[in-house]
């Protein structure tokens, strides 16, 4: 998530300079097609012709990873994961050697010479000038990006390719009938309240701003516990199985407690202690964490922290 080097300002600049208000504003994504089989279809559902470009440290691309796994699609979109570290020209490719955690962090295979994410960008337009975001659906017959909107890359991928796959993918419908008008309407609000409210508490650079989209994040995740608390099932909206609501939900409250309570000031509660229908559907098979470390301090113990302001005054 970049800015064209003719763009006023830093990619750190979540707010725009000058905007008063202090609220993080999501850009709307650039690239729009679909992969569709149909006859005269622009990107047809070929096999191997598409590959993706994630961050595994990206909620939104994340989607699309779960998705490709569920569908079974490996072998029809590859995949390539970027570096975990984003400097001044936005998302980087590792290097060839180079040590990095996850077994998709590799430098780019299909352009030699492609150091980040945003050369792939101006291939296709070198006058591109906004954001260079993952995830990226690319075709690899003709050099262009299909997509980089999450929420439509995981609807084509939901269709597209069922007349290749074994039936036991095939039928994997992650977008019932029965529940698409209630999904829909779950995204609009988890989207604007949790999935991006946890970026608007984070990146606000005024306390009005800050306290707002805190304010409705926790509000909206109450509203998810209760909804969960009636389900008839471990799945959103009672789904015998689950759902696009569930995988859209799934990658903000995954990295909730290990990053957005403390990095991004979302410490009203945690999903550990204080969700516990959350806590366990994103915990299904009782697996149990290594840390904190202690469990359970001993009654009259105050965390460091604490012990160290103490010390201080």
């Amino acid at each position: 998530m970049d800015k064209a080097p003719d763009q006023k300002g830093s990619i750190t600049d979540w707010v725009k300079p000058g905007d008063k208000s202090g609220e993080f504003k999501r850009q709307v994504s650039s690239f729009r097609s679909w992969i569709e089989n149909k006859p005269d279809a622009e990107f047809p559902p070929e096999k191997g012709r598409y590959h993706l470009y994630v961050s595994y440290a990206c909620p939104w691309a994340h989607r699309t990873m779960i998705v490709r796994k569920l569908k079974g699609l490996e072998d029809f979109v590859g995949i390539t994961s970027v570096h975990w570290h984003m400097g001044q020209k936005g998302w980087r490719f590792a290097e060839k050697g180079e040590d990095v955690s996850g077994d998709l962090t590799t430098p780019d295979p299909l352009h030699k010479g492609f150091t980040h994410l945003r050369d792939i960008y101006f291939e296709q337009d070198p006058d591109y000038s906004g954001r260079f975001t993952v995830p990226t659906l690319y075709d690899k017959k003709t050099n262009k990006i299909v997509s980089n909107e999450s929420s439509e890359i995981i609807r084509m991928f939901y269709t597209a390719f069922d007349d290749q796959l074994p039936e036991e993918y095939k039928k994997i419908d992650l977008f019932p009938k029965n529940l698409q008008k209630d999904i829909e309407e779950m995204n609009n609000w988890v989207y604007n309240d949790i999935n991006n409210g946890v970026y608007r508490s984070g990146f606000a650079t005024t306390e009005e701003a800050y306290t707002k989209a805190v304010t409705t994040l926790f509000q909206s995740l109450d509203r998810i516990e209760s909804h969960l608390s009636t389900s008839s099932t471990p799945y959103l909206l009672s789904s015998p199985h689950i759902t696009e609501a569930d995988i859209r939900l799934y990658t903000t409250i995954v990295r909730f407690d290990p990053v957005y309570v403390q990095h991004f000031k979302c410490n009203v509660r945690d999903i550990r202690s204080g969700y516990p229908h959350l806590h366990s559907q994103i915990n299904q098979f009782a697996i149990t964490p290594v840390g904190p470390l202690p469990n359970i301090l001993p009654l009259e113990e105050e965390v460091a922290a604490v012990k160290f302001g103490g010390a201080k005054k």
